[in-house]
């Protein structure tokens, strides 16, 4: 896993005209939390932090007035027509510490032949992992599966260190059967013979 490192700044001012300051400054607001400290409020680079957070889970060591601090994204708040970072949370994370996370599921392999879809009934996989060996993601195999097959939480390869935060029996993928749509030019046709019988 990789470790991004960010030059934050202590914030002194709150509410939405200094938020809003801070974002045409390019940077954003965040908070930073953890360990019974008091939470403390920054502003962190806006383009690096957008980059660094294309990494799910990513590591961020934080330089704050001469001290460093490593920290996960814990929640991220996003225009919802533009896309840009309007705030983050950030948790404080000490290496060697265990820490809950949900990591990314991917799917590889050819179903079994027929009309099959891939449901991904959970999208992230909850786990327990070391703050600075987080997975990026796990890849399960479909290959081969037909409708009525499912891929449990304890079937998912986990790498080294890493163990399961939900149930062992959690459905994580299932094959489901594709339902045909009848035409509706037929389906217009059976109701006229009707109408007319």
């Amino acid at each position: 896993m990789s470790e991004v490192k960010l030059a934050a700044e202590l914030r002194s001012e709150f509410g939405k005209g200094a938020a809003r300051r801070v974002r045409r400054a390019n940077r954003v607001p965040g908070v930073l939390y953890g360990h019974g400290a008091d939470p403390v409020h920054l502003t962190l680079p806006g383009h690096e932090l957008l980059l660094a957070l294309r990494t799910p889970n990513v590591l961020i060591s934080l330089e704050i007035d001469g001290k460093t601090e490593l920290a996960i994204p814990k929640a991220v708040q996003r225009d919802a027509i533009k896309g840009f970072l309007e705030h983050v949370d950030l948790l404080i994370v000490k290496r060697g510490e265990k820490v809950n996370v949900e990591i990314p599921v991917h799917t590889e392999g050819e179903l079994a032949p027929g009309a099959y879809l891939v449901e991904h009934v959970l999208n992230a996989l909850p786990v327990e992992a070391e703050a600075t060996h987080i997975p990026e993601s796990v890849t399960v195999s479909v290959a081969g599966l037909a409708a009525g097959d499912a891929i449990l939480a304890k079937d998912v390869p986990l790498p080294k260190g890493t163990t399961l935060a939900v149930e062992e029996d959690a459905v994580v993928v299932q094959v489901l059967a594709a339902q045909a749509e009848e035409p509706a030019a037929e389906a217009e046709g059976e109701g006229e013979e009707a109408a007319e019988a």
